[in-house]
């Protein structure tokens, strides 16, 4: 399969060229995405950060609770 991809690939036109393009488009992402974590609000970042806590704090107040009324 991978031999029908290159024998295909080496006949376009200027082929040399995408490999480029995707590794300038991949840098920009995470480039923007570390700019926007920088100036993101720290109150907002902490409470993102709060979020798996939160869930597993609630979940074992559920269970403590249908415990309690199983009881």
């Amino acid at each position: 399969m991978f031999k029908f991809v290159k024998q295909y690939a080496e006949s376009i036109d200027g082929v040399n060229i995408y490999p480029m393009i995707s590794l300038v488009i991949f840098f920009l992402f995470f480039v923007v995405l570390l700019y926007y974590v920088k100036k993101m609000d720290k109150a907002k970042v902490n409470e993102i950060s709060r979020i798996p806590l939160d869930e597993n704090e609630q979940l074992a107040d559920t269970l403590i609770q249908n415990n309690l009324k199983q009881v």
